[in-house]
């Protein structure tokens, strides 16, 4: 993030100190939201927004109305400020990633930091992920710099709105601001897509540049009056609410209202921040103001080190471990404040050529580094607990195809299957579902009735769109239906309706859900050569045993669970098949070992079905 500590009003420079105690208010609510003790900390990163547009606007209008603003000055200093520790950040989690991750995750890690190397995260968290609360994020080291990505677009564009508005057009740029302010505004209250407007700078533009907004028209010392100081704690109290409590339930509401608060403070704190002396006292101490400006190394590294915990180290992190990971990215911080952050600031330290020589070679090498890595799915060495071996490699690469990764290619082959049936004496089945469907269709074909059956595969999201699954399903012997989500007796009454079907119930099942856990790395950085593999069993993620409960009283006789077949008394699954192969490679989805495992588990159950 962009993190200023100069503040320019005519020719004087003006130290915010206040501005470093909010910043603090607003990293810590980060941190405390990545560990899950403030649901709403995320809004911290609103925060940053507001404030870095004030500064950084403050600044560029500045040196605009003095005829001094340089476009290639501007980058030199966003340079030096951001890149050196977002690069070294991001070589410090491969390498962690290298020795730790499973294919699959080193191959998401690796597509992270060639985003974030060009600050791109936000969209690849927005192809990859969309929902930025789902559990899975927690164990993205660099899940974070998606906020790095909005503030960098942010800034490739905005300078040249200033130098466009230079001289006599001067006037002009406020106005031109506010214009595009209440456009994005706009957008964003309009926009249906919750993940597209977390993610995507169109909608976050009002955010920086309300504060821009702000640090222009309130340009000039202002009359200081009683009653702005008690508006000020109104909005300090506030906004604390918004970040404490859940008072409120809409996104959008909550967005907005941090932005205008931010804004607020940020305007009324300059007529307190020295002379009030409880504001001083809160926003302006020493303890808050260090950790303002150490508030870039602490967002930087702090999921870094709470993602590596949660994969290789601890299955929660409690309070206890909490602190020590809190010292820990305070200890990082500190180092990387003093020995990256302001060297590389400094002119007189290291000079421009220097600074585009270094972080030139090493953004050319991670990011080169990182891309190969990628292409081959992370697998950089033999991995026999998934059956992936280095000298086996298939010939194709990986280039930003969902449906050819490597690791998914055994779930989306089965695609292929979605095609009618043909003339043959074998007991047609076709399945209906998701990747959960495809694991069902996989299941089947590696069972031992293989040979006596025809299976066919239509998915789910298509099945009010194509006349063609009618088709399959009135020519098949038995369907079967499997989701990750629960499926009731209303999907078939809407197939039914939709295509004037009668299907016959004595030919439907439905396959319940699974799940094996929140990570494979916390297991894969376990196992040993004495590891019982069918003892070895982990928690399932919240809410499937729930779904799991619905579908059985929803379908009774004709449900097929999965989760009965792999979990115990306390409700924890297997991890391993007997021979220690991973049963899922992402906890969601099936290895082949896995669609083994599970045929033979269902071998009497499905022969009872299909007689």
């Amino acid at each position: 993030m962009l993190f200023t500590f100069v503040w320019q009003i005519g020719e004087i420079l003006q130290y915010r100190t206040d501005i470093d105690g909010l910043r603090s208010l607003a990293v810590l609510s980060v941190i405390f939201f990545h560990l899950g003790y403030l649901p709403h900390g995320f809004l911290g990163v609103d925060i940053f927004f507001v404030i870095s547009g004030y500064l950084i606007t403050g600044i560029v209008y500045h040196e605009t109305a003095q005829n001094k603003f340089s476009v290639l000055k501007f980058y030199e200093r966003r340079l030096r400020r951001i890149i050196p520790l977002l690069l070294f950040t991001t070589l410090t989690a491969f390498i962690l990633g290298l020795f730790y991750m499973l294919p699959d995750d080193l191959e998401n890690l690796s597509q992270s930091v060639f985003a974030s190397n060009f600050s791109a995260n936000n969209i690849l968290m927005y192809i990859t992920s969309r929902d930025y609360w789902a559990v899975k994020n927690d164990f993205k080291p660099l899940m974070h710099t998606w906020s790095l990505g909005i503030e960098e677009q942010f800034y490739l564009l905005y300078p040249f709105i200033f130098i466009f508005l230079k001289g006599k057009k001067l006037k002009f740029i406020f106005p031109t601001l506010l214009v595009l302010t209440v456009l994005s505004l706009l957008a964003f209250v309009l926009e249906s897509n919750v993940s597209a407007k977390f993610y995507f700078i169109q909608y976050r533009f009002f955010e920086l540049s309300v504060g821009g907004l702000c640090a222009i028209h309130f340009n000039s010392p202002r009359i200081h009056s009683s009653s702005s100081k008690y508006v000020l704690y109104v909005f300090l109290i506030a906004l604390a609410l918004l970040l404490f409590l859940p008072l409120i339930e809409s996104f959008d509401v909550k967005i907005i209202s941090t932005i205008m608060l931010s804004a607020g403070i940020l305007v009324l704190g300059k007529e307190s921040f020295q002379g009030d002396k409880l504001y001083k006292g809160l926003f302006s101490n020493k303890i808050v103001t260090g950790i303002g400006k150490i508030s870039y190394s602490l967002y930087m590294w702090h999921q870094v080190v709470f993602a590596f915990a949660r994969y290789f180290l601890v299955t929660e992190i409690t309070a206890p471990i909490s602190f020590y990971l809190l010292l820990i990215t305070f200890l990082l911080s500190v180092l990387s404040y003093h020995l990256i952050e302001n060297p590389f600031r400094n002119r007189n330290q290291i000079s421009t050529k220097y600074v585009l020589a270094i972080t030139g070679v090493i953004f050319i090498s991670i990011t080169a580094f990182s891309f190969y890595v990628y292409s081959i799915g992370g697998i950089i060495k033999d991995f026999p607990a998934l059956g992936l071996y280095k000298d086996n490699l298939p010939d194709k690469r990986n280039f930003f195809s969902s449906t050819s990764n490597i690791h998914m290619q055994y779930n989306e082959d089965v695609r292929k299957l979605e095609e009618n049936f043909t003339a043959t004496d074998k007991v047609r089945t076709l399945v209906i579902g998701d990747s959960f469907g495809r694991d069902i269709a996989n299941i089947l074909l590696e069972s031992e009735i293989q040979d006596s059956i025809e299976v066919r595969y239509f998915d789910i999201n298509r099945a009010f769109s194509s006349n063609k699954v009618s088709q399959m399903i009135m020519e098949s012997d038995y369907l079967f239906i499997a989701a990750n989500l629960f499926i009731g007796e209303e999907f078939i009454s809407r197939l039914e309706a939709k295509y004037d079907l009668d299907i016959d119930n004595s030919k439907l099942w439905v396959f319940g859900t699974k799940d094996f856990g929140y990570s494979n790395g916390i297991h894969y950085n376990r196992i040993n050569n004495k590891t019982n593999f069918l003892e070895y069993r982990t928690p399932m993620k919240k809410g499937y045993l729930q779904i799991e409960e619905k579908l059985r009283k929803e379908w009774r006789q004709k449900y097929v669970s999965l989760i009965d077949l792999i979990k115990d008394e306390e409700g924890n699954v297997l991890v391993f098949t007997p021979e220690g192969k991973f049963i899922s490679q992402d906890t969601a989805h099936l290895t082949k070992p896995g669609a083994i495992f599970f045929a033979r588990k269902l071998k009497s159950k499905l022969r009872t079905i299909l007689q």
